[in-house]
């Protein structure tokens, strides 16, 4: 590559986007766009969301005697949802350009050609992570001082309101690391992999896409987190469809709120 080419890709990889604003009646769409991507996909997708589960059913065996870590790592589990669905993002972006169908080989490898930017912010979500399984374990021991509660004490606390400031606590804790995380990552990933984007420029970008479009976005928040709900309320087998959707969706998402590069800026209006 020449030095006038060089500097062109990396002025490319660095220039900030531009964000749209969009209607709420967006999501719709790209759930259904999620689903024809998926259905187009199904054997490749199948794959992402089954080893999704696969890990919750592996996290259950491991830590199935301490239910209070348990429960912070499943619920975790959706904080490296960015990271752990560039693959099936891949595959959208692949059907976007005419790959009929996707194969899935390329897309384990997504995160190769921008590995320093992509490893930073897996890096980032993996201590997140890390800080809300430990938060998990502080808030339990806090209101159950008899000893760390198993799941059926959980349910009974939470489904008879025993422990209503327990239930509010938890939520509330969990709630501000997955808000955290959603605001840093809803279109970090899908800019990382499609222009190469710095991990830095792509959190910022996805801020900025929540802070232009706030109900929209806190919409999108709750379905990605209801979907979520749905798998791990079917002991993860849901997750082998919901996760993927999410993955596909994101993909959407992403196209409807960066102006592509070569389009007028007056579209960002």
């Amino acid at each position: 590559m020449s030095e006038e080419n060089a500097a062109s890709s990396t002025a490319a990889a660095s220039r900030f986007p531009q964000i749209r604003r969009i209607e709420a009646s967006a999501i719709p769409r790209w759930l259904r766009a999620a689903w024809r991507d998926f259905c187009q996909s199904s054997p490749a997708s199948l794959f992402y969301g089954a080893a999704y589960a696969a890990c919750g059913w592996l996290m259950h065996a491991v830590f199935s005697h301490a239910y209070a870590l348990f429960a912070g790592l499943t619920t975790g589990f959706l904080l490296l949802g960015p990271f752990l669905t560039l693959g099936v993002s891949d595959l959208s972006r692949r059907i976007e350009r005419g790959e009929q169908p996707p194969h899935l080989g390329p897309t384990l490898a997504a995160w190769r050609p921008n590995l320093a930017n992509v490893g930073l912010f897996a890096a980032v979500l993996a201590v997140v992570l890390l800080v809300w399984a430990r938060a998990s374990i502080v808030v339990f021991a806090l209101f159950f001082t008899g000893g760390l509660p198993t799941f059926a004490d959980v349910v009974r606390t939470v489904l008879t309101f025993e422990q209503a400031d327990f239930a509010i606590a938890y939520f509330g804790v969990g709630g501000f690391f997955a808000i955290f995380v959603f605001m840093i990552s809803v279109i970090a990933m899908p800019l990382m992999l499609d222009r190469k984007t710095d991990a830095i420029t792509a959190a910022i970008a996805s801020l900025f896409a929540c802070g232009r479009n706030p109900l929209p976005m806190l919409l999108w928040a709750a379905c990605i987190a209801l979907l979520g709900a749905i798998g791990f309320a079917t002991l993860f087998l849901g997750l082998i469809v919901t996760i993927p959707l999410v993955g596909h969706a994101t993909w959407h998402a992403y196209r409807d709120l960066v102006v592509e590069e070569d389009a007028p800026s007056t579209t960002a209006s």
